[in-house]
C-alpha cells in the first residue's frame, strides 16, 4: 500500500511540473496521510514507546499537528524526538531546514539519525540536537510551533518550567505549542528508567503564567486520538504567548 501511494504521490508532483501548478496542501497532508506506515525495527521501536503503537503514533503526531495549522514553511520545535517516530512524516512535510529535533538521550538520537537516512531524508537538512538541558537549544530563527508528545509526562518539575522558559523565548508571537501530561495526584510510575510524574493542572498554568504563556486544555488525549492506547488519559494541552491571548479576548 505504501509503495503505490508513493507511486501516485510521485505521479502527482509530476504532473504538477509539467503543468506548471504545485501539489495543493491538502492534497499532499492527504496523500501522506495514506503512506504512513510502520517501517521501523522493533528494537527502534521500542526505545519510544510500545512497538506496536508506533504506526498509530507516528499518524497521530503528524495528523494532529497539520490539522491544527502547522504548514510546511513554518518552523517546528519536536522537544523530545526520540527515534523519530513523529519526526519522519514531519521533516518530509516541512520546508528544509524547519524541524529542529531535540533528544536527552544520546544513543536514541543516534538511531533518529539512522532513521532519517533509511527515510532518505537527509537532503530536508534537520537540525538533531543531544540536550540534556533547555539551556543547551540554540536556534537562529524563532519557532511556529512547538511540540512535546510523551515527554514532559517524563521530566522532572524543574525541566518542565524551563522548558516552558525556552518556549517563551524562542517561539514567535502567534506561535502554538502542543504537549500531553498527565493530569492529578497520582504516585509516579516508571518507564525505561524515565519517571511517569502526574501533576495537577495549576502546575502548569503556574509556570506558564510566570514565564508569559496562557494555558488552554485542547482535550484528553483519547478523544484526540481514539485508537491510542498510552496515555489514554492524559490532557493534550496548549499553549500561547499571553499577550495573544488578551489580544483576541479584547
Amino acid at each position: 500500500m505504501a509503495d503505490r501511494t508513493n507511486s501516485v504521490m510521485t505521479r502527482v508532483q509530476q504532473r504538477a511540473q509539467w503543468t506548471g501548478r504545485k501539489v495543493g496542501r491538502g492534497l499532499r497532508r492527504k496523500l501522506m496521510l495514506n503512506r504512513l506506515t510502520a517501517r521501523s525495527m522493533t528494537r527502534r521501536a521500542a526505545l519510544v514507546g510500545p512497538p506496536e503503537q508506533w504506526a498509530t503514533q507516528r499518524r497521530f503526531q503528524f495528523e494532529f499537528l497539520t490539522s491544527h495549522g502547522l504548514q510546511p514553511e513554518h518552523r517546528l520545535l519536536d522537544i523530545g524526538c526520540g527515534t523519530l517516530r513523529g519526526g519522519i512524516p514531519l521533516i518530509e512535510y516541512l520546508h528544509a531546514g524547519n524541524y529542529t529535533g531535540v533528544e536527552v538521550r544520546a544513543a536514541v538520537l543516534d538511531e533518529a539519525r539512522k532513521e532519517l537516512a533509511e527515510s532518505g531524508l537527509d537532503h530536508k537538512d534537520p537540525v538533531l540536537i543531544h540536550a540534556e538541558d533547555p539551556s543547551q537549544v540554540q536556534s537562529a530563527e524563532p519557532f511556529d510551533f512547538v511540540w512535546a508528545f510523551m515527554v514532559l509526562i517524563h521530566m522532572p518539575d524543574e525541566v518542565v518550567d524551563a522548558y516552558l522558559r525556552l518556549v517563551s523565548q524562542r517561539m514567535t508571537e502567534g506561535g502554538e505549542f502542543y504537549a500531553n501530561v498527565a493530569l492529578g495526584d497520582r504516585g509516579e510510575d516508571q518507564w525505561q528508567g524515565f519517571p511517569v510524574v502526574f501533576r495537577p493542572r495549576e502546575f502548569y498554568q503556574r509556570s506558564a503564567s510566570a514565564h508569559g504563556l496562557s494555558m488552554s486544555e485542547v482535550g484528553a488525549l483519547g478523544s484526540l486520538g481514539p485508537s491510542i492506547e498510552v496515555g489514554r488519559h492524559t490532557m493534550m494541552l496548549r499553549f500561547t504567548h499571553a499577550s495573544r491571548a488578551q489580544a483576541s479576548q479584547a
